[in-house]
């Protein structure tokens, strides 16, 4: 065991013989070296261990001609950068493991300008003097939901904190049983709730509450009455729940606010393309929700923030709370949510300019057609490497995702790959290591990719990468 720990080489050897195989890695300004160093220990502490477990006993294999390649490939992907993109084929369009909405080009030109040098986030243009970053969006906002005040802050959870801290701490707030849910990462609505130090109190069945259950829990605590959308599911069947006008009646009546979190929160009609009527947020409002909260960067298509609509004097107060500092955004996501929400003053060029609203509006029609046409590039790409793979296409479906129109299907056409020379889960998990990843979907023994949530642009790269991943499931196979 000490000959083999011996015939390792030497870090500064290996260093020299790295520069030599790769210039980029010479190059300090992309390559820290002490990053580079670290890499290059951990390659032969991981040999030192194979060492250990009697997995290799020959000397001559650690020499370093030997190990060059292999150390060269560990170095490259240890110096890939921790956040990449990557290619969403999975036809989920709002998808929360992959960043959610993209941003349209005029959000990313706006974010780039942000970014680049100084800006006017508290500046106030007109006097010279301190501003406020709440000013930038909030007369954009107010315009596009019809509320009298908005408030913009880091996510919907925060935005929600936020109001029933303000509102409803040291007392009451009553919810329905039915939508106190769990959102993504085993996070409680409930949780959320009660850290702003209000008491929830639940009223009604899962699946049935009425007017009477809301009124006959009001009492001298009681701070508010709040409506949560139930987002990721639905309940079907046997099923009651009180309407915005009834229960916002029911809230003047006794003087209380109510609070709606909508979740999502959309801001146009999906009916036209299959999917619910779910209340839009100028809906919410008209129908006598004094505060409506939801999420920037899902089903409106723009940067994660947590927008807070609602009556004048209650945003005020938001404003006013020591909590908002701490939640408030910055440059970067107000300048994406600004040129986002500008584009929404016309709703034609928000279907077509908003990528989400693209996706999920897109023709079924339109969709077979991608499909074909990737099809048929997958087919001339792949044969033309002697990469054996059967290449069809079939119709399915697609969904929203983030928690919007929960168990709605929009029809799509798929790609399906079928590889001869490995197994589809194999394929799928060789494109986890390709520079950018694919993630698609496993159906039927294939690996499936969905047109709806992939650009015409990204096909030459989806072509590179599943050439280079079949040649190393197959390789892997054998």
């Amino acid at each position: 065991m000490q000959t083999l720990f011996r015939a390792i080489p030497s870090v500064d050897a290996s260093l020299a013989a790295l520069h030599h195989a790769d210039a980029a890695l010479a190059d300090s300004q992309q390559t820290p070296h002490a990053l580079l160093r670290d890499l290059v220990a951990a390659f032969w502490e991981n040999k030192r261990e194979s060492i250990r477990a009697g997995a290799c006993k020959d000397a001559d294999s650690l020499r370093l001609e030997h190990q060059l390649p292999a150390l060269l490939e560990f170095v490259q992907r240890g110096l890939r950068p921790r956040f990449r993109s990557a290619l969403n084929a999975t036809g989920v369009v709002v998808h929360t493991n992959m960043g959610r909405s993209v941003l349209a080009e005029e959000a990313r030109q706006a974010v780039v300008q942000a970014a680049t040098g100084y800006c006017n986030l508290e500046l106030d243009l007109a006097t010279g003097g301190r501003g406020s970053r709440h000013a930038l969006v909030e007369d954009l906002i107010c315009r596009i939901t019809g509320a009298e005040a908005a408030l913009v802050v880091n996510n919907n959870a925060a935005a929600v904190l936020l109001v029933l801290d303000t509102f409803c701490k040291g007392g009451e707030v009553i919810v329905s049983r039915g939508e106190l849910v769990e959102i993504g990462g085993s996070f409680r609505i409930p949780e959320v709730m009660e850290k702003s130090g209000a008491t929830l109190r639940e009223v009604g069945a899962t699946n049935r509450t009425h007017l009477r259950d809301y009124s006959a829990a009001i009492n001298e605590n009681t701070r508010a009455l709040m409506r949560v959308h139930t987002s990721n599911y639905r309940i079907v069947g046997f099923h009651a729940a009180v309407g915005l006008s009834e229960l916002s009646a029911l809230a003047r009546e006794h003087g209380l606010p109510l609070i709606e979190d909508l979740g999502s929160g959309s801001l146009m009609d999906f009916s036209s393309c299959g999917l619910p009527n779910e209340p839009t947020v100028p809906e919410v409002l008209a129908q006598g929700a004094d505060i409506a909260t939801f999420s920037g960067d899902k089903v409106l298509g723009g940067p994660q923030a947590g927008i807070i609509t609602g009556r004048k004097s209650m945003v005020e107060q938001l404003k006013r709370n020591p909590l908002t500092r701490a939640l408030r955004c910055d440059k970067l996501c107000l300048s994406a949510l600004e040129a986002t929400l500008r584009l929404y003053l016309d709703p034609q060029k928000a279907r077509q300019s908003v990528p989400t609203l693209r996706m999920i509006t897109c023709p079924p029609a339109e969709l077979a057609k991608a499909a074909r046409n990737l099809a048929n590039r997958l087919r001339k790409g792949l044969n033309a490497q002697q990469t054996l793979c059967e290449i069809s296409v079939r119709e399915d479906v697609s969904r929203v995702g983030g928690g919007a129109f929960p168990q709605y299907d929009l029809p799509t056409t798929l790609v399906c790959v079928r590889p001869a020379g490995c197994s589809s889960t194999a394929l799928k998990a060789a494109l986890l290591e390709t520079v950018p990843p694919l993630i698609g979907r496993l159906e039927d023994d294939a690996f499936c990719l969905d047109p709806r949530t992939l650009d015409v642009k990204e096909y030459p790269d989806v072509l590179r990468v599943l050439r280079e991943a079949l040649n190393t499931a197959s390789r892997q196979t054998v």
